[in-house]
């Protein structure tokens, strides 16, 4: 006898026709029949211990992969749990879908176990978010929720369904809509592109920032291209890591302070004014002229003024711009002048990279780090000044390769982004770069990786506390007056062992690539512990 099919095949259907593999939550009554539903469509559904770890695996499923990301949470702490991953993914356009149980309908407002208003909670920090009363209206509902997912500047969305709605039968006639979303992409008004290109044909010091909106849009190879034509300096932010490899001509990073004093005109390609490129002002040339290019309008001027704003895709834009003939016959003096300006910048860093010193200096960690991967790694960044410096050094040679917090800035992302990569791309080297404080947020996560065979490696620049938060109240209030800040010398190399994974304390800078080497010839999930130098920790911030 066939099974009967019920509200949660609606929802497994949904997801599968979008292409979704793994359904990632913490096991919850309030949504067994949509796991259900996704085991019968062939949906892995993989279990974290923590719901936060599991949004936040769908965000990285998402980066790394540019598909939706899927999450299911139970109701009431089940959702409140999930909600720092869900506003992680939200500020960092992350198209995810979160699927959510809700108490039975007639138990509505009589107290039912976990019942909360779970939509208003999840509103301002979601694309879209509704409650579904009807099991007929449930493929309805879901696509309509990845189309808001995946539609312009991506981002997250919320579905909460009553459990005796999943329980209910697929009412006969009813499937799942099909052909409910586009994939087209905006070119940008021909005008407005042909009036950025004699802009940027002026020029004489014109740089490019390509940001996430790159990223998102699949861009890569024509940023590339645009590259290869233009010959200006180009600098990368946040998800844009490694849409161009680090040896590229004209991919900078350890200049953009020098170029962003000194240049006319930007090209800016989905990027955002925020804190991580001084609200569009700070450290900024007066007078440059900025052309800005973003999927969704809103985002345009916000912070900082624009000579032109095109709204469209950055990838069908750069075509546009290219096709009205952007580009030099030779390469300017300007782009030399940043580029020695960069290779000034990498000479200083040589000392602390080549440093034998114990504590090891962090610039000597990094740059193990770097000397050990493979080119094609995948590389996460969960902390703060560890991360900072290590960004500089630890370079992605290609897109979604680099994976950190982005613009929320929220830690504990490593072990569910580097889970979420190695499913992506399992033949890839996965790898977490820590900080202490970062790690332990969700270091129980490693669990999950260890039941469910799924090896990375994690390696914690540990200077036994929350040192950028430490260095900055120390500032502030005098030595030793930093409360809440320390954390000391944590054996966290022998709780990963206590779980059945692989670990190491390393205390010679030698040691660490001989240290990565062993941890992945192990092929279970590993943890490097390396004491850092603290006082050489000393970053006010991560510009991503």
């Amino acid at each position: 006898m066939d099974k009967p099919r019920h509200g949660g095949h609606l929802i497994a259907q949904a997801l599968k026709n979008e292409g979704v593999r793994y359904l990632f939550t913490l096991s919850g009554g309030h949504i067994a029949p949509i796991y259900d539903g996704c085991v019968d469509v062939g949906i892995e559904v993989l279990d974290f211990r923590h719901e936060q770890a599991a949004a936040h695996a769908a965000d990285g499923w998402a980066r790394v992969t540019l598909g939706l990301g899927a999450v299911a949470v139970t109701a009431g702490p089940g959702v409140t749990d999930a909600v720092t991953g869900i506003a992680n993914a939200f500020y960092a356009d992350s198209p995810v879908i979160v699927l959510s149980g809700k108490n039975p309908i007639f138990e509505f407002e009589m107290g039912s176990l976990q019942e909360m208003d779970q939509v208003t909670l999840v509103r301002s920090i979601t694309k879209w978010a509704r409650s579904c009363y009807d099991a007929r209206r449930l493929g309805d509902y879901a696509t309509t929720a990845i189309r808001h997912a995946r539609s312009g500047r991506q981002g997250p969305v919320f579905l909460d369904v009553p459990l005796d709605v999943q329980f209910n039968a697929w009412p006969p006639g009813v499937e799942v809509p099909e052909g409910y979303r586009t994939e087209a992409r905006a070119q940008g008004d021909p005008d407005l592109v042909r009036r950025a290109a004699r802009l940027l044909g002026e020029a004489d010091h014109p740089i490019v920032f390509a940001g996430s909106g790159v990223r998102w849009s699949g861009a890569h190879e024509a940023l590339a291209a645009l590259a290869e034509a233009f010959r200006a300096p180009v600098f990368l932010n946040s998800l844009a890591r490694g849409c161009l490899p680090p040896d590229h001509p004209y991919f900078f990073s350890a200049a953009r302070k020098y170029a962003l004093g000194k240049c006319d005109v930007m090209l800016a390609l989905g990027v955002d004014w925020d804190f991580r490129l001084g609200f569009g002002t700070r450290n900024f040339a007066p007078g440059v002229r900025v052309v800005q290019v973003d999927v969704d309008g809103v985002h345009i001027g916000r912070n900082r003024p624009v000579e032109v704003g095109i709204v469209g895709d950055p990838g069908m834009v750069i075509e546009q711009l290219l096709a009205e003939g952007v580009g030099r016959a030779k390469e300017p003096d300007w782009t030399a002048e940043v580029r020695a300006e960069e290779r000034r910048h990498e000479a200083e860093a040589e000392e602390g990279m080549n440093a034998d010193s114990v504590p090891v200096h962090p610039r000597r960690f990094a740059r193990e780090i770097r000397d050990f991967l493979d080119p094609d790694a995948i590389v996460v960044g969960d902390g703060g000044d560890i991360v900072g410096i290590s960004a500089s050094i630890v370079q992605a040679r290609e897109p979604g390769h680099w994976l950190d917090p982005g613009p929320f800035g929220c830690l504990g992302v490593g072990p569910s982004f580097a889970i979420a990569a190695k499913l992506a791309k399992p033949d890839k080297q996965v790898l977490v770069i820590y900080g202490d404080g970062s790690f332990g947020l969700n270091a129980m996560e490693y669990d999950t990786a260890i039941r469910k065979g799924i090896p990375f490696v994690g390696i914690i620049g540990n200077d036994g506390a929350w040192g950028q938060i430490k260095v900055a109240q120390e500032t502030l209030y005098g030595p030793g007056n930093a409360p809440a800040a320390d954390l000391g010398d944590v054996p966290y190399e022998r709780m990963v062992e206590g779980l059945g994974g692989y670990g190491e304390r390393v205390e010679d800078p030698a040691d660490i690539g001989p240290a990565l080497g062993r941890a992945f010839d192990s092929g279970v999930p590993a943890c490097i512990n390396v004491p850092v130098d603290a006082r050489l920790m000393q970053r006010s911030s991560y510009l991503g």
